[in-house]
């Protein structure tokens, strides 16, 4: 088997990774795929960052207690 320099772009799309634009490999063409970028990574509360904060009436110990509040678990 034969290596070239030929080079596609592609993206990953619900975890395949689709050629854009298609260029018709046929089946079973081997291949290698190298990341050139990734997605910024952003943390959970960078993704939640809307909702911090947004419910004024819970008890001051909720963090605490999340479970009793939750679950009716006994307060530790």
């Amino acid at each position: 088997m034969e290596l070239t320099s030929m080079g596609y772009r592609g993206i990953v799309k619900d975890g395949v990774v689709v050629i854009v634009p298609s260029v018709g490999l046929p089946d079973g063409t081997v291949v290698k795929i190298e990341p050139i970028s990734t997605p910024e990574c952003r943390t959970l509360a960078e993704q939640l960052g809307d909702l911090i904060g947004s419910v004024s009436d819970l008890p001051p110990d909720m963090a605490q207690h999340h479970d009793h509040y939750l679950h009716r678990a006994p307060k530790r």
